[in-house]
């Protein structure tokens, strides 16, 4: 038995072939659509990135216990218990998240691993510049680290002039070299996985002259997490961008399907080609993921499965599936049981005759909505409160994405009780705030059959009771902690009843929230709202309601934490996540005069 995983971050389904009417040139999608049974209704569960790879590493939900982060001392590992078991595991990546504090402990789960620099903001190459005259930058006081990521990211280029030294590529290479040392072995597992096409939208003229199209702005291949505040062309010149890398990734995809041929591997050897969550390029008036509610776009992903014990060829399936099924179903087809903490199931009995293998499905970030969908409606439930709290982390590995927890996060943890998958140890119990603030958004429902686009949220008591009822069920199943319930509005102890929806109550943020911005006008003295210390915006009423629905994360950051004179130009050049261009909030907290 040997099995391939093909794994892509940021792919998006809905540009892709076998789902829908696309730009993007992929010829080899469509040919593993071809060789595979495409799944139709295959969901994320925990996201971003590395809370994605943990649920594929343990078959669980991860987003209602803690963010970004490692594998706990607790987590039971696919690629571990496979090596256990004398299974030879591979790694092949360049995904830079493996290297930083909130990833360091899943390559080690491999038998065998191997990575390849450069993508992104990923330090890898160092070329030391002077400082910046305003003091921002490699030696300069208050860096700025997004221009610092963007200033490496353009180091990383300059050492991949050819597509040969892409880290895509030589992360293939090594894949390929896996299989070609090893098509006469049994009993392996390799995992190549490709940061591409997660932004920025890095490729080569090659790629870039599949798209022809007239453009004279700025270079643009890499969107903030943020508000579309950019020209249409703007917008249409990234999707180009992008639409170039999912190209390359075709290519990529090709090369293991070519090898699937050379060696005749389709008779013994299990495919599955997946991808993390999806990346918006302008849909719902967003950019990219994470701060905005979790729509289709970026959760109901592509999937492809070819499984030789069941065959399936140009196949489709339609049962509810999502992300925490792969540990299952890698080691059923490897002859190991799940272990009882795994929540996912084997998708052999999909692949057989599309058995249900779930109801409804679960999934957002943590501290953002929690979401859930039967297939038909997706009901998005919101905080109840401005603060969005309570939140807590709980977690025995204290880091997160590029970082420990801070002396003063750490200050006043308790011990929590032990919850049920994490083998009788208690965890640390941290407060925190979350940088998403679903309340800002409001309680969402939509009903896919009748608006697939979710442009249209839905009000229907009757509906959204039975969808709460879902949600309750799913995360007392995941044993989420009770400090959930009580920031969703969520009786612990009790079903939820109609005293408990949220729809009708939060509809006007809601649809006011889901309106496009419009478009830039003219407007005074724009400089003056920037400098205005935050700490003065919130005391105006007007200021502050622009500045909870634009930069939720403001207003549930401790006011005490907030120095007195920072002013929202100098929260931009250190905030991690900008809601919307500085521009575009100057205009609406110094509005033109009538």
């Amino acid at each position: 038995m040997r099995a391939i995983i093909l794994m892509f971050d940021s792919l998006n389904r809905h540009m892709l072939a076998p789902y829908a009417d696309t730009i993007v040139e992929a010829p080899n999608f469509a040919r593993l659509a071809a060789q595979s049974v495409t799944f139709e209704n295959f969901y994320a569960g925990s996201m971003p990135c590395m809370p994605a790879r943990r649920e594929m590493h343990t078959g669980r939900y991860n987003f209602l216990h803690r963010s970004w982060g490692p594998l706990e001392p607790f987590d039971d590992s696919m690629p571990e218990i496979l090596g256990n078991a004398g299974i030879h595991t591979h790694l092949a990546s360049d995904h830079p998240h493996y290297w930083e504090d909130g990833g360091a402990t899943y390559h080690p789960r491999y038998t065998t691993w191997e990575f390849f620099r450069g993508q992104e903001g990923d330090p890898w190459k160092g070329v030391v510049a002077p400082p910046a005259a305003d003091g921002a930058g490699p030696g300069g006081g208050a860096r700025d680290w997004r221009a610092g990521m963007k200033r490496q990211d353009l180091i990383n280029r300059s050492y991949m002039p050819t597509e040969a030294e892409h880290s895509q590529t030589r992360t293939v290479d090594a894949g390929i070299h896996f299989i070609d040392t090893n098509q006469a072995s049994d009993q392996w597992m390799l995992q190549i996985e490709l940061f591409d096409p997660h932004e920025p939208f890095f490729t080569h003229d090659a790629y870039k002259a599949m798209y022809p199209h007239d453009y004279d702005g700025p270079e643009f291949d890499w969107p903030g997490y943020q508000r579309v505040t950019e020209p249409e062309s703007q917008v249409e010149h990234a999707r180009y961008e992008y639409a170039a890398l999912v190209s390359m990734c075709d290519k990529s995809l090709g090369r293991v399907l070519d090898a699937m041929d050379k060696y005749d591997m389709w008779k013994d050897t299990l495919l599955l080609v997946n991808t993390d969550h999806g990346f918006l390029l302008g849909e719902h008036g967003w950019w990219a993921k994470s701060v905005q509610p979790w729509f289709n776009e970026l959760v109901h992903l592509p999937m492809f499965l070819w499984d030789p014990r069941t065959s399936g060829r140009d196949t489709r399936r339609a049962a509810l599936a999502q992300t925490i099924d792969i540990a299952p179903t890698m080691l059923r087809y490897f002859g190991l049981e799940p272990t009882p903490d795994m929540q996912g199931r084997d998708l052999a009995v999909v692949l057989e005759d599309d058995a249900q293998v779930r109801d409804a499905a679960l999934f957002g970030i943590h501290g953002g909505h929690v979401n859930v969908t039967d297939g038909r409606y997706v009901y998005m439930r919101a905080a109840v409160d401005p603060s969005n709290g309570p939140l807590e982390d709980f977690t025995l590995m204290p880091t997160h994405m590029r970082s420990r927890f801070t002396p003063a996060e750490l200050a006043a943890w308790e011990p929590a009780e032990p919850f049920t998958f994490t083998k009788g140890l208690r965890t640390l119990k941290v407060s925190t705030h979350s940088l998403m603030n679903s309340w800002a958004h409001g309680t969402l429902l939509f009903d896919l059959e009748n608006d697939p686009e979710q442009k249209a949220p839905l009000t229907d008591d009757n509906a959204e009771l039975r969808m709460l009822g879902l949600l309750a069920d799913l995360m007392h199943a995941s044993d989420a902690p009770a400090s959930q319930f009580a920031r969703l509005g969520i009786p612990f102890d009790t079903p939820p009843t109609t005293d408990h929806l949220l729809v009708r109550r939060q509809s006007e943020r809601a649809e006011t929230d889901l309106e496009p911005l419009p478009p830039l006008t003219s407007f005074f003295d724009k400089g003056a709202a920037l400098n205005i210390p935050i700490l003065e915006l919130l005391q105006d009423p007007n200021r502050r309601n622009i500045l909870e629905r634009r930069l939720p994360y403001l207003v549930t950051t401790e006011l005490v934490n907030i120095p007195g004179q920072l002013t929202l130009y100098q929260l931009a050049k250190v905030s991690p996540i900008p809601a919307m261009t500085l521009e575009h909030l100057a205009a609406e907290l110094v509005p033109v005069p009538a």
